[in-house]
């Protein structure tokens, strides 16, 4: 979140000019972050558990500050009584809410042929080692009930060669085998057609997301790296 200490280092030196009504703290927020970038709106703002902090959300990103709109807490908050993440909660709800509005449609996606116990989704990169390695062992994640929703990440950009393929994949007859044949170190025909790729960026851009393979369960926890099926299986509480 280094864009919000690039944007505050200056105006934290300085006095808050003025004081709003106590019941217009949202709108003292607001406009105390719109002073200083006028792309920090919060989406939203709310009393957290410490007194005189609020928690908000801005560009995706879990954040705490003052009543006054003077100090800015980074990081996540820990209740050392329930020893559980207090920022942890509104972060999962982003992320469920996001993957939901982005739409399953907009999904490569991989089912069980049997009942489905789990779903995932994996923001992933075809020409990403570990996410080759998680995608060798599908047969092995949908054995177990773990059903694989794809968002697709070239972590290169737009332009770049992996972006290229995760596009054509998108755009071919049959994206799973396209997909798996990409997986499997070939390098699609180029095709272009109206697809999700650069949204699915903007997406993982949204919620952090930086490296993958990366995973979020349904109640939205974040599992980051290549997790073997045993493993995601025993998070998700299946064995």
């Amino acid at each position: 979140m280094k864009w919000i200490i690039n944007a505050l280092v200056a105006s934290v030196l300085g006095p808050f000019a003025g004081f709003l009504a106590a019941d217009d703290i949202e709108a003292r927020i607001t406009e105390r972050l719109e002073s200083i970038n006028p792309e920090l709106v919060p989406e939203h703002v709310e009393p957290s558990p410490l007194p005189g902090i609020y928690q908000i959300v801005v560009q995706g990103q879990v954040a705490y500050i003052s009543e006054d709109g003077r100090y800015l807490i980074q990081g996540d908050v820990l209740d050392l009584d329930t020893r559980e993440s207090v920022s942890e909660g509104m972060q999962s709800q982003l992320r469920r809410d996001r993957i939901d509005a982005h739409g399953e449609e907009n999904m490569i996606v991989y089912q069980p042929e049997g009942g489905v116990w789990h779903t995932v989704t994996v923001f992933t990169d075809i020409d990403c080692p570990y996410c080759r390695q998680m995608h060798a062992r599908m047969a092995e994640y949908l054995d177990r009930g773990i059903a694989i929703r794809y968002i697709q990440m070239p972590r290169a950009g737009v332009d770049s060669g992996s972006y290229h393929k995760a596009v054509s994949v998108w755009c071919a007859e049959d994206r799973n085998a396209a997909m798996d044949a990409a997986k499997a170190g070939e390098t699609p025909a180029r095709t272009e057609c109206s697809n999700p790729v650069q949204d699915q960026l903007a997406l993982a851009r949204s919620l952090g997301v930086n490296a993958t393979p990366t995973i979020v369960s349904e109640d939205g926890t974040v599992y980051r790296g290549m997790v073997p099926p045993a493993e995601l299986a025993a998070r998700l509480g299946m064995d």
